[in-house]
């Protein structure tokens, strides 16, 4: 039997790699970089690896040729702290990009929250202003009570003209 050939309009597979790429979890990742960073920024790590420089140069200075492994130079001191630094500098800047990351979402929250307080303040704002002007056309304990003085002022000034007419004033 003839063996089939693919159709036209159906993709092709995906070459196959012969060499497996390693996989990680990128935040579990970050994670370990941003403790890594956080623990290098610590007086504990300068004393743990001023204390390994420390006894890395003294064992070499003072211990006989065939038990020291790093000559004068220390060369081998120099490419292990190079080696640290090698892998210090991105898992730094690793750490630091994730906190920029976490700097704009806050910011970007940050921004939205100020954007709806803002708008609470100018509605808030409205509010006060119309109850401002309604407050202007509603009368007021002293308004009320000068009105009725002077009505009652009014009264008396028309009972007293009643009984000066001989009418009986009126009664309430």
């Amino acid at each position: 039997m003839p063996e089939q050939r693919p159709r036209l309009d159906t993709p092709r597979e995906l070459r196959r790699q012969l060499v497996r790429r390693p996989s990680y979890d990128a935040d579990s990742f970050g994670v370990f970089a941003e403790q890594f960073a956080r623990y290098m920024g610590t007086a504990r790590f300068l004393m743990w690896m001023t204390v390994f420089v420390l006894v890395w140069v003294v064992f070499n200075a003072v211990a006989p040729d065939s038990a020291a492994f790093d000559a004068y130079p220390y060369i081998f001191l120099t490419l292990m702290l190079s080696l640290q630094a090698s892998y210090a500098a991105p898992l730094i800047l690793l750490a630091q990009n994730r906190q920029e990351q976490r700097d704009k979402v806050v910011a970007e929250q940050d921004r939205q929250a100020n954007a709806r307080a803002h708008a609470d303040m100018e509605f808030l704002a409205r509010e006060v202003a119309s109850l401002r002007m309604a407050v202007g056309e509603v009368a007021t304990r002293d308004f009320v009570r000068s009105e009725l003085r002077a009505l009652l002022a009014e009264i008396d000034e028309r009972s007293e003209r009643g009984t000066e007419d001989g009418e009986e004033p009126p009664r309430p």
